[in-house]
């Protein structure tokens, strides 16, 4: 499938090669979530599922700041009931669900504020690569609100229960090799976020798509089983991963010595 990306309002989608480069382009709002622009990041990783060109995906953000989360002046506008706004949280699941599973290798190219809904945004990403602006919050206690937008999966398990407990009661916040240490982001670099991502983004997109779908998808999946079940899963994907055709290919050269050596660079 090689047609177009949907169209967006809040998003600017380019190839470069086999990565698709995603620009989240609201840099006015602080890039804040509005439940519309919501429907077109699942729209757009659909799409991204479907689409043979794209191999990866990388994800940056106009402005100085990555996502400032769920936008609050719409949500306080709107009024919305209980129900309307658990409404809206199933909508965020959903789409931070089409990132998580599109089963294409999705880098984050962070800067600035990943805050509340953006840090459940950026969590949903496979890999994060920090600036030195780049720092990371959860400051719903602060604001009297709840995370809705998954957060209570993706960053805890990122970050642990007890640290998520206290960066929403405290408004602690994270930055530098401290983010990464507590494993909020996996690299940070010392200029701009974007070259790293990228680079990134290719290595992977040079792998078989099988192998990048059971990686991406997977690996998630079974950490939601029973340890039984899990290593019955492990070896299923297994089972279909390493017989594929270019799999076959790979092994061969290794055998061949004709692959690339593993080294520490």
């Amino acid at each position: 499938m090689t047609d177009a990306a949907p169209p967006s309002q809040f998003m600017k989608a380019v190839q470069d090669g086999d990565v698709l480069v995603v620009t989240l382009d609201r840099a006015d709002k602080r890039n804040a979530l509005s439940a519309a622009f919501i429907e077109e990041i699942v729209d757009l990783f659909e799409w991204i599922r479907r689409s043979d060109a794209v191999h990866a995906v990388v994800v940056r953000a106009e402005g100085s700041v990555f996502c400032a989360g769920l936008d609050l002046i719409e949500h306080h506008l709107e009024e919305r009931s209980a129900t309307d706004f658990m409404y809206i949280c199933r909508r965020w699941h959903a789409a931070f669900d089409a990132i998580q599973h599109c089963g294409k290798p999705v880098v984050g190219a962070l800067n600035g504020a990943v805050v509340g809904g953006g840090l459940e945004l950026a969590s949903a990403f496979h890999i994060r690569v920090a600036d030195p602006t780049t720092y990371f919050a959860l400051p719903e206690g602060q604001r009297g609100i709840f995370t809705g937008g998954g957060a209570t999966v993706r960053v805890a398990r990122l970050v642990g229960e007890a640290r998520m407990i206290d960066m929403m009661l405290t408004g602690r916040v994270y930055s530098g090799e401290e983010a990464v240490a507590v494993g909020l982001c996996q690299y940070l670099t010392q200029g701009p976020s974007l070259d790293k991502a990228l680079e990134i983004a290719r290595k992977a997109a040079q792998n078989p798509p099988l192998s990048n779908f059971a990686i991406t998808s997977g690996i998630a999946h079974i950490g939601n089983m029973a340890s039984g079940d899990a290593y019955y899963a492990e070896a299923f994907i297994a089972g279909i991963t390493n017989t594929q055709p270019a799999s076959k290919e790979r092994l061969a050269a290794f055998m061949n010595k004709t692959a690339a050596k593993v080294l520490n660079d």
